[in-house]
């Protein structure tokens, strides 16, 4: 196991990281690319407890994704499984597991003080904190996506099933976008990741 974590998450993580798989007796598996999250947690039938994380993720974003869920494996076991997903208890846990983390020997300083901001109130995905997303994307493999949020209003945009886009306004947190063929209009993430066609 360490060995396969050594090729997703920070060297000076691996132990710690091996640690928590070990303690919480994690089923961890690493899938391909989902669009809808970078992973998930849920007990299976056999009462396994299962983490799922997305093989695509750089380093930092794939061990911020596995602490997250590890989170909330522990919250539900220390708080019981009524508690809301993303609510004060798992808060509480994610900032617990993850701070001894948030160090310079794991994470590029430039990182840090962005995660130290993040960690006081952290959110249901890093992906809606639009400092960090921007932060950690300077580590993904160069690629043509976008987020939602970089692109001027009216531009035209593709997501990962081909489907087109043109950006509307913003409404509260998410962005009204009209898909070309239909004429229907769809809410999009601010972090959602497109590609650009023209703007």
């Amino acid at each position: 196991m360490k060995e396969v974590l050594r090729k997703y998450i920070p060297e000076k993580s691996v132990d710690a990281v091996f640690e928590l798989i070990r303690l919480n007796e994690v089923h961890l598996k690493i899938v391909n690319e989902r669009i809808t999250r970078h992973g998930d947690y849920r007990k299976d039938e056999k009462g396994y407890h299962q983490i799922t994380v997305n093989a695509n993720l750089n380093p930092y974003k794939f061990l911020i994704t596995l602490i997250h869920e590890i989170a909330h494996l522990v919250a539900f076991k220390k708080y019981g499984s009524f508690i809301k997903p993303h609510g004060v208890e798992w808060k509480r846990t994610f900032q617990t597991i993850m701070t001894p983390f948030i160090h310079p020997e794991i994470f590029p300083p430039k990182l840090l003080p962005i995660l130290a901001r993040h960690f006081k109130n952290p959110t249901a995905s890093s992906d809606t904190d639009q400092k960090l997303a921007l932060a950690l994307k300077q580590f993904d493999p160069p690629n043509e996506k976008n987020y939602v949020f970089e692109l001027p209003l009216g531009s035209v945009f593709r997501i990962y099933n081909g489907r087109i886009f043109k950006k509307g306004n913003k409404k509260i947190k998410r962005y009204e976008c009209v898909e070309l063929s239909s004429g229907k209009i769809y809410l999009f993430n601010a972090n959602a990741e497109v590609e650009l066609l023209t703007n």
